[in-house]
C-alpha cells in the first residue's frame, strides 16, 4: 500500500527578527557597509598579529626621506623610517575606538536625558530640553578644541569630551518617542497593574523606542570618528608616537608634493569607514521602519 500523504507544512510566521532580517538584507549598501566595518575591526583587533613591524618602529637605513610603497612596506615609510601599513593598522584601533565608545557614551546620556523629559513631562521636561537647548546653542567643534587643547587628552578623555557634548540630537529623538508611547494602551496597562515608573519607561517604553536610537547610535559612530580626525589633525587630539588616522593625515601635510601617499592611505581609511557607517545607518533605518 503506499503511504498516505503528507500533511503540506505550514510555512513559518514572519517574526519581526525575520522582517527586519529581510529587509536589512535588500539594502546592499548596508550590508557592504556592515562587512567593510567588521573587516576593518578585525584588522584594528589583530592589527599586532597582523602588521610586519612594530608602529614606532624605524628603520634606519631609509631615514631622512619618505619612501614609496613597495613589498617590502605596502603602504611606504614616513620620514623616520616607520611603516605605514603598520601605522594605518594602528591607527585604525584608537579611531574606532572612540568613534565607537563616544557614540555609546553619547546615546547613553542622551537616551536617559530624553526618557526623562518624555515620561515625566511638565517641570522636568521643560528643564531639561532649555539644558538641550542651551547646549546645541555652543559650536561643538570650536568647545571641542578649547577642552582639547587645555586638558591635551588621552584616548578616554577624547572620549569623554565627545560623548558628553554629543547627546543632544539623541535626547530629543528620544523624548520624542516616549511622548507618543506614553499615551499607549500597553503603557496604560502597566500603569494600571502597579507598574513603578522606571518598569514602565524601561522595561516597557525603551524596548519600543530602540529603532531610532540603534539608527542614532550608528550615525554617531562616524561623526565621532570625523572629530576624532579633525582634533587630531590640528595636533588636539591623541598625540604622537600614538598613530591615529588624524594625526597621520597631520604629520603627511608638509609630504603632500613629494610623499602624497602617506595622506592618501588614512585618508581612504576614514572616507571608507564613515561611508560604511553612514550605509548601515540608512541600512537599520529602513529595516527597522515598521511601514512596509
Amino acid at each position: 500500500m503506499s503511504n498516505p500523504a503528507l500533511p503540506a507544512r505550514a510555512p513559518l510566521a514572519d517574526t519581526p527578527w525575520r522582517l527586519f532580517l529581510r529587509r536589512f538584507l535588500r539594502h546592499r549598501l548596508a550590508v557592504t557597509g556592515l562587512v567593510v566595518l567588521c573587516l576593518l575591526g578585525l584588522l584594528a583587533l589583530f592589527a599586532p598579529q597582523i602588521a610586519p613591524y612594530s608602529f614606532d618602529e624605524q628603520d634606519l637605513t631609509i631615514m631622512g626621506e619618505p619612501q614609496p610603497p613597495s613589498p617590502a612596506h605596502l603602504m611606504g615609510t614616513d620620514q623616520l623610517g616607520r611603516d605605514a601599513f603598520t601605522r594605518v593598522l594602528y591607527g585604525a584601533r584608537v579611531s574606532l575606538a572612540v568613534g565607537l565608545a563616544s557614540a555609546l557614551l553619547a546615546t547613553l546620556l542622551g537616551t536617559l536625558i530624553g526618557a526623562l523629559a518624555g515620561y515625566y513631562r511638565g517641570v522636568i521636561d521643560s528643564l531639561l530640553m532649555r539644558l538641550t537647548d542651551m547646549v546645541l546653542c555652543i559650536p561643538l567643534l570650536p568647545l571641542v578644541i578649547l577642552l582639547s587643547g587645555m586638558l591635551r587628552p588621552t584616548v578616554p578623555l577624547l572620549v569623554g569630551i565627545i560623548g558628553v557634548l554629543g547627546w543632544m540630537g539623541t535626547a530629543r529623538l528620544v523624548r520624542g518617542q516616549f511622548l507618543s508611547l506614553r499615551e499607549r494602551e500597553f503603557v496604560e496597562a502597566s500603569r494600571a497593574l502597579g507598574g513603578t515608573n522606571n518598569r514602565i519607561m524601561f522595561r516597557h517604553m525603551l524596548p519600543n523606542a530602540l529603532g531610532p536610537i540603534i539608527v542614532a547610535t550608528t550615525l554617531a559612530v562616524g561623526s565621532g570618528i570625523m572629530l576624532e580626525s579633525a582634533l587630531s589633525f590640528l595636533g588636539l587630539g591623541v598625540q604622537p608616537p600614538t598613530p591615529t588616522w588624524g594625526n597621520l593625515l597631520n604629520y603627511a601635510s608638509q609630504w603632500l608634493q613629494s610623499a602624497p601617499w602617506l595622506a592618501v592611505f588614512p585618508g581612504l581609511m576614514i572616507l571608507i569607514t564613515v561611508l560604511a557607517v553612514n550605509f548601515l545607518g540608512d541600512g537599520l533605518r529602513d529595516a527597522l521602519d515598521p511601514r512596509p
